[in-house]
């Protein structure tokens, strides 16, 4: 992958924290985290573990399905003192699950204020439509409001469009792009970008999850896809990326000169031998970037997707 010398000016991200926790026995242990200056959170993370059903992570563990958590006061949130110092209000946990087997699972805690826009949302299947099952917003109160009163059949808007093509999209220009069904309040509430990814878990619900980024607070400012599908890769296995876009690069992905991983070989490589996803902070990690999650999308047992976002 393409590295270069210059670094990106960071903007204030619309994430604060990601996180990745794994089983350990009977509980769930931290493995890896971004925590950029907030040295205390991270202290007191890497000191806590969950059991079945504890906690954010081990409730995602337990009811086998992508939770929201908008709210620490008074919830089952173990961090709320530790939250409230590091100024994190709001969480969400996306579960990996290897067929039955669950493999980690992904956190990431957001703060609160009257400009931090953007939407991490989870979309689940209601008698043949997806509805949003909760969502944070930031401060797109408006947008929240028109997400609560959508639903998309299967193949309609980026929701729908991940669930007929059971892979991730990644969608441009939210604001005017005739395929985002909420263009308009879209535009309004400044969302620019749109990764869709299935959240795949035993049993026969269907979720997908939204990360809509917007330009002044950013979930990211490089977005990936690739494709680890044996169907593409062959025997040989790895990763080509096959869709991407970047805010110094522009598009990533090219047909005449596609960019691949092998197992073990970098970030994605990484993801591809262990099954886990990746939080990766420090050094120039693509193209400047300091900071990036990977997240790995199996299809039974074995992984068919990876996305990838970087700050």
């Amino acid at each position: 992958m393409e590295t270069a010398t210059a670094t990106v000016s960071p903007a204030r991200a619309f994430i604060g924290v990601s996180e990745v926790w794994v089983p350990e026995g009977d509980r769930l242990v931290h493995a890896a985290g971004e925590y950029g200056a907030l040295r205390a959170f991270e202290a007191a993370s890497i000191r806590t573990s969950f059991g079945y059903g504890e906690g954010l992570p081990g409730k995602a563990w337990a009811e086998a399905r992508p939770v929201v958590l908008k709210g620490f006061d008074g919830s089952y949130f173990k961090r709320t003192e530790a939250a409230k110092e590091a100024g994190l209000t709001s969480a969400v946990a996306l579960p990996v699950f290897a067929g039955e087997v669950l493999k980690a699972v992904l956190v990431v805690l957001c703060g609160d204020d009257d400009t931090t826009t953007g939407a991490i949302e989870v979309w689940a299947e209601r008698d043949g439509l997806l509805l949003l099952d909760d969502g944070y917003y930031g401060a797109a109160k408006h947008f929240e409001w028109v997400s609560q009163h959508t639903h998309f059949p299967k193949g309609q808007g980026l929701p729908g469009g991940v669930w007929a093509a059971q892979t991730p999209m990644l969608f441009r220009d939210l604001g005017s792009g005739y395929r985002f069904i909420r263009s308009e309040s879209a535009g309004a509430a400044g969302l620019t970008t749109g990764l869709g990814l299935p959240v795949p878990v035993p049993g026969e619900q269907t979720y997908i999850a939204t990360l809509l980024s917007a330009r002044g607070t950013p979930i990211a400012r490089r977005f990936e896809i690739w494709d680890a599908r044996e169907a593409r890769m062959g025997k040989d296995g790895g990763a080509m990326l096959i869709d991407g876009i970047c805010e110094r690069e522009g598009p990533l992905w090219s047909e005449d000169n596609p960019r691949r991983a092998q197992i073990w070989q970098g970030p994605i490589g990484q993801v591809l031998g262990s099954g886990l996803p990746q939080v990766i902070s420090g050094g120039q990690i693509a193209a400047g970037y300091s900071s990036m999650v990977a997240l790995p999308i199996h299809r039974g047992e074995e992984i068919a997707h990876i996305v990838a976002w970087y700050v």
